[in-house]
């Protein structure tokens, strides 16, 4: 991955860091890549910084262990949500969240239902669940909603979104449907797919690779 000039600034920043940093060589032995030992960024509500747990026996909690689920509804997603979405990894989140979060031009997207975002999320993620996206003609949420995300709608129902913020949407890993299914009620109400990015992996990766959890109300 071509790293921006901004996101690699970020490295050689917190590479800097981490060797001034008055501790045993060993304390942070887990980085995220060879070049980043942590992410750190402000979504304009919280700072949050995101890095691996640096515990090595650390393992995948109970609650994402499973590897076989009833489907439906629980059923393994295709690699590309809909055409023209980019389907993303972890680096690619994080430089999202440097390129647009931090920038308030976009926002990371927690497709799943409340629960699931108050037991834990990824940091600087906001909880619009996937229902919220369900029935565009009748769901009395979806119009807030688009314009929280900066659409805006004609006198004839049609919407604008020139101007609306680039989405990241993820829900709990690749057998989860929740977000392909927004991105898709998404698109249907003409939200530009240039504009969305999957992030198939969801927390079942997130948490794979022992990433940073944020628990909502727990700062």
């Amino acid at each position: 991955m071509h790293i921006a000039s901004r996101f690699a600034f970020r490295i050689v920043a917190g590479l800097g860091l981490a060797a001034s940093l008055s501790m045993p060589a060993s304390a942070q032995d887990v980085f995220i890549t060879q070049e980043l030992p942590f992410f750190e960024f402000d979504n304009g509500e919280e700072f949050h910084v995101i890095e691996r747990d640096q515990n090595t026996d650390a393992v995948i909690p109970e609650a994402f262990a499973k590897t076989s689920r009833p489907c439906p509804p629980f059923c393994v997603q295709p690699m590309e949500a809909a055409e023209g979405v980019e389907t993303i990894g972890e680096l690619e989140l994080l430089q999202f969240l440097d390129e647009h979060v931090e920038k308030g031009t976009g926002a990371l997207i927690d497709a799943r239902v409340e629960s699931w975002y108050r037991g834990g999320t990824i940091p600087g993620s906001i909880n619009l669940a996937f229902n919220l996206f369900e029935n565009p003609e009748e769901n009395p949420f979806l119009v807030p909603v688009l314009q929280l995300l900066g659409g805006v709608q004609a006198a004839d129902g049609t919407w604008d979104f020139t101007e609306a913020k680039d989405l990241a949407l993820f829900c709990n890993g690749p057998w989860c449907g929740q977000s392909p299914r927004a991105i898709r009620n998404l698109i249907s109400v003409g939200y530009p797919p240039e504009k969305l990015r999957y992030y198939r992996g969801g927390m079942q990766a997130w948490l794979a690779l022992g990433l940073s959890v944020h628990v909502p109300g727990n700062s």
